[in-house]
């Protein structure tokens, strides 16, 4: 079976979960950190967002990267910084991050079981992840997940409660 229309369904749906998590918060607040190292709403999607090209690149397919200027701002290990105008504005980091994911979402289908089955390409992570297809299923959905449900603790913890 190939792995690619397995994966992206729930990618799709990963992407409807972002958007309506983020939909009622408002822009002013989308930078916020209401406590030390909590992941404020905009670094988790900027941090996804510069992943899909990376996901892309897996699959051998061109996905066009977020802005070359993201990558210092959302890389991994970046700090999460509380100060307004020190990210882009909500509607920009979100129209990016959607528009990468769909277009992962839209070639997964297509890309080969050989693909998947190949090794890892990404040296640091192919001891825990040996496959491209164990690769590109962490990036898709658990990476995905993990900082979107930082989203959903912070709405939380700023009194917004649950989106769904």
């Amino acid at each position: 079976m190939n792995l690619g229309p397995a994966i992206a369904p729930s990618l799709r749906m990963t992407l409807g979960y972002a958007d309506e998590i983020v939909r009622t918060i408002p822009a002013d607040r989308f930078s916020h950190m209401p406590c030390a190292d909590m992941n404020s709403p905009a670094f988790c999607i900027g941090h996804l967002a510069i992943y899909a090209s990376r996901a892309g690149e897996a699959m051998g397919v061109k996905i066009a990267p977020a802005p070359s200027a993201w990558m210092d701002l959302f890389k991994n290990g970046a700090p999460c910084v509380d100060k307004a105008g020190h990210y882009p504005a909500k509607d920009v980091l979100m129209t990016e991050f959607m528009r990468g994911w769909s277009e992962v979402a839209e070639a997964l289908p297509s890309v080969p079981d050989a693909t998947f089955a190949a090794p890892n390409p990404v040296a640091s992570l192919a001891q825990r992840l040996p496959t491209t297809g164990a690769l590109l299923t962490f990036l898709c959905l658990a990476h995905n997940m993990v900082h979107l449900g930082q989203v959903s603790a912070w709405r939380r913890v700023v009194g917004l409660g649950s989106a769904m």
